[in-house]
């Protein structure tokens, strides 16, 4: 086990106070602060890089070029991003204004940063997933408390440790621990509380959020399908679905989750699955470092319980689990009913992948939409109109057209769910923007009150028809143009230049 201390649970209501502190000092608003602070968070990714790859793989057994790839890199990337885009995201934006008794004025969007945020953390890619939304949270100028998560023990443990070092400890502090530390702090009052997670502990966030009015991003998972196509090229999409499916060892919110697929085609696909995953992990995936393990005991239990629900009759491929080692073998089940009690009931959230058999493809979207909208849908085809149908008729907070996971990776893309997936995304300037506020802000002259006196009581029929010219469009013809134009000129000198009567 890991060195990981608990905070002290007496000590939370001060961590978040002293934050709050120093927000109100006004430490964090200026822009090369901000810069200085996710330059300390490249350099913590450089620096530690050795040791965050040891403590992913003691979790969960990542290779090195899983954590590059889905850990590291993307972190740094965002900060590279966020430093170098800094003056054009908080710069006020001005608008074009609508109302003409504004026409003279200035009008802009001020992104002002919410104060005191929470970020959670989750265990399945516990570097990126809670330092993706920090590092958006620094750049919009916030306090941040981190709250990693305690089941990624190890890199838990890093984090706390390192990271702090690197950063300035008036504004960003962790807070380890189990459900009893996070509890107290979500009694804590924040401005916005960022979760990554599963459905049943997003609920309870926002009950807490709701304490406080504390606005929440909640990026959660669900049932991710795939879709294979009839004209889809089968070999590929093995290769990517299977790539995408048991990366991370299945633990992943956006893996596919299962496959929906045409009865005649089902065992073509599970021979190109095997043909990919002999190729991926070899006859005996135990002895490969490209496969990881389950993160915990508990998970171990819960897949092996579903596993333990099929016969031979339904496991294609794999099957075989090591408790001792946290293994389950890849696992593709054949001829499961979309209305399966057990793997269509859950997210399956481990290396076990149900291939759904369908009469034609407009079943496969009828069954996507009887369910919650999922977090990504993964779709196989190579024409057009079969891929716009799909996606025309279906609802995910992501989609990918013959691929899987890559548009978690590509930052230019917001990233987030969509009803029972989660709401609120991020990931390039949407990570900033889910930590600012956008204060509208009109700053007028103190001249022009003969003008602007029309909107004043007493109301008369005068200024009722001089304000109308401001706030209505004139009429369509020239005629009836020509006639309001006149009557309001009309009303304007009796309004502007009628002589005040003496009280």
């Amino acid at each position: 086990m890991s060195e990981l201390q608990y905070t002290d649970i007496k000590q939370i209501p001060d961590i978040v106070a002293n934050l709050r502190k120093a927000f109100n000092a006004g430490v964090t608003k200026d822009h090369e602060f901000r810069k200085t602070q996710l330059r300390g968070m490249v350099r913590f990714m450089e620096d530690k890089r050795a040791e965050l790859l040891d403590a992913l793989w003691k979790d969960l057994r990542k290779h090195p070029m899983e954590c590059d790839t889905a850990e590291i890199s993307c972190v740094v990337d965002e900060a590279h991003y966020m430093i170098n885009n800094m003056k054009r995201l908080t710069k006020p934006k001005s608008t074009k204004k609508r109302f003409l008794m504004n026409a003279m004025d200035t009008t802009i969007i001020r992104r002002e940063a919410k104060g005191v945020v929470l970020v959670i953390g989750a265990w399945n890619y516990p570097v990126n997933l809670l330092l993706m939304p920090v590092v958006g949270a620094i750049a919009a100028g916030n306090c941040v408390v981190l709250k990693p998560s305690e089941v990624s023990t190890h890199t838990a443990h890093v984090l706390s440790t390192y990271l702090p070092n690197y950063l300035d400890k008036r504004c960003y502090a962790f807070i380890n621990g189990g459900v009893e530390e996070t509890t107290v702090t979500l009694q804590q009052k924040f401005d916005h509380i960022f979760y990554t997670g599963n459905g049943v502990v997003g609920k309870i966030v926002m009950k807490a959020a709701a304490n406080f009015l504390t606005p929440v991003t909640l990026e959660l998972g669900g049932k991710s399908p795939a879709i294979v196509t009839p004209d889809a090229d089968f070999d590929t999409s093995a290769n990517r679905l299977i790539w995408g499916k048991f990366f991370n060892n299945g633990q992943t919110c956006v893996a596919p989750d299962y496959v929906l697929v045409c009865k005649d085609q089902q065992e073509k696909l599970i021979a190109a699955c095997r043909k990919s995953l002999l190729a991926f992990y070899s006859a005996n995936p135990q002895t490969s470092d490209s496969y990881g393990r389950i993160v915990s005991t508990r998970q171990f239990d819960r897949l092996v319980g579903l596993l333990s629900k099929y016969d031979e009759s339904n496991i294609a491929i794999g099957g075989k689990h090591d408790r001792d080692d946290l293994f389950i073998e890849p696992t593709v089940l054949k001829s499961i009913s979309y209305k399966d009690e057990h793997v269509m009931d859950q997210e399956i959230f481990g290396p076990i992948l149900p291939i759904v058999p369908v009469d034609d493809m407009e079943q496969a979207i009828k069954i996507i939409n009887t369910r919650d909208h999922p977090l990504a849908m993964y779709i196989f085809s190579d024409k057009k109109a079969t891929y716009q149908n799909i996606l025309n008729k279906t609802n995910s907070g992501g989609a990918i057209v013959n691929d899987t996971l890559m548009h978690l990776q590509e930052l230019s893309l917001p990233f987030g769910g969509v009803g029972g997936s989660g709401f609120g995304n991020y990931h390039g300037d949407k990570s900033f923007e889910a930590f600012v506020h956008e204060r509208s802000t009109m700053i007028k002259s103190s001249g022009f009150e003969n003008i602007l006196a029309v909107r004043y009581p007493p109301y008369t029929e005068d200024k009722h028809a001089l304000l109308n010219l401001f706030i209505y469009d004139l009429p369509a013809t020239v005629s009836a143009k020509v006639k309001t134009l006149s009557n309001a000129l009309s009303s304007g000198w009796r309004v502007l230049f009628k002589r005040s009567s003496k009280l």
